[in-house]
C-alpha cells in the first residue's frame, strides 16, 4: 500500500495521466464523426467539381478553352473566381449568345445548383473572390446617405446618379440597375464584369459595398417617389436642364408673342 501511494504521489503521475487523457480523448475525436465528416464533404465537393466540368464541357469550353485557359472568343477564366461565375451565368450573360462590344442581360438558362456547380469548378482552376452570402450583401441597417455619396464619387459617371444606366463608347453601355438583386451588384463591384472596373475589399470595405446597395435600393425601390415631383426618368441634370430650357424658354417666347400681338393691337385700335 504504502509502495502505491508513494507512486501516486509522484511528481510526474499527474502530467502522465493527463496525457494519456488527451491521447484517449483525440483518438475517439479522431475515430468518429469528425473524419467521417470530413471525407464526406470532400466527396461532395468534389462530385460538385466534377458536374460543374462537365456543365463547362457543353456550355463554356467552345469560347473559354477545355481548361479555362481562354481563346480568342473569350478570356481565361483562371483565378476569376466564384463570384465572378455567379454574376455571369446567374443574370444570364453567359453563355454569350453572339459576340459583340458588349453581352447584354438575358433569361437564366441554368437552374442556381448548375450554377453553383459551375462555380465550383472555375474555382478548383485558380483562386478568386468567392459567392458573397446574404450578411455580406445585405443592406440593412447600411448608410443611405455614405452609399449615395460613394455610388456617385464611383459610379455615376457610368450608371448615372440613380443607376438608370448610360451609353459608353463602341456600342458598349452601363446597364440600369434597377431591380438588380443586392447579391449580384455586389459581385459585380467584387469582380468588375465587361467594361466595369473592380472594387475589391481593399477600395471599397463591404461595408462599402452595403451603403451602396442600400443607396440603390432607396433611389429605386417599388416605394420610392421623388420628393421634387416629376423626375423624368431620373437620367440627371443634363435632361432636366433640357427640358427646362426647352418648355420653360418656350413659355416665356409664347409669352413675349402674345404680348407684342397685345400691344400692337391696343395700338392700332
Amino acid at each position: 500500500m504504502k509502495k502505491l501511494s508513494a507512486r501516486r504521489r509522484h511528481p510526474l503521475a499527474a502530467v502522465v495521466v493527463l496525457l494519456l487523457a488527451l491521447a484517449a480523448t483525440g483518438g475517439l475525436y479522431a475515430a468518429f464523426a469528425p473524419a467521417d465528416k470530413a471525407q464526406a464533404d470532400e466527396t461532395a465537393q468534389s462530385l460538385t467539381i466534377e458536374e460543374g466540368k462537365k456543365l463547362y464541357a457543353v456550355g463554356c469550353a467552345s469560347c473559354h478553352g477545355t481548361g479555362g485557359q481562354g481563346t480568342t472568343d473569350g478570356p481565361s477564366l483562371v483565378g476569376v473566381g466564384a463570384a465572378a461565375v455567379d454574376f455571369q451565368v446567374g443574370t444570364g450573360r453567359m453563355p454569350a449568345q453572339q459576340p459583340g462590344a458588349q453581352v447584354p442581360k438575358k433569361k437564366v438558362i441554368y437552374t442556381q445548383a448548375e450554377i453553383d456547380q459551375l462555380a465550383a469548378y472555375i474555382s478548383s482552376l485558380g483562386a478568386g473572390p468567392a459567392i458573397p452570402t446574404k450578411n455580406e450583401y445585405s443592406p440593412d441597417g447600411a448608410d443611405i446617405a455614405k452609399g449615395g455619396e460613394l455610388f456617385r464619387t464611383n459610379c455615376a459617371q457610368c450608371h448615372n446618379f440613380t443607376g438608370k444606366g448610360g451609353a459608353l463608347t463602341h456600342g458598349k453601355f452601363a446597364p440600369d440597375l434597377e431591380g438588380v438583386d443586392p447579391k449580384h451588384i455586389y459581385e459585380a463591384m467584387q469582380t468588375g464584369p465587361q467594361n466595369m472596373p473592380s472594387f475589391p475589399d481593399t477600395t471599397l470595405s463591404e461595408q462599402n459595398k452595403q451603403d451602396i446597395i442600400a443607396y440603390l435600393d432607396a433611389v429605386n425601390g417599388e416605394d420610392t417617389e421623388s420628393p421634387g415631383g416629376l423626375e423624368l426618368g431620373g437620367l440627371g441634370p443634363v435632361s432636366e436642364g433640357l427640358f427646362a430650357w426647352v418648355f420653360g424658354l418656350g413659355a416665356l417666347i409664347a409669352v413675349a408673342v402674345w404680348l407684342a400681338a397685345r400691344t400692337a393691337k391696343a395700338k392700332k385700335s
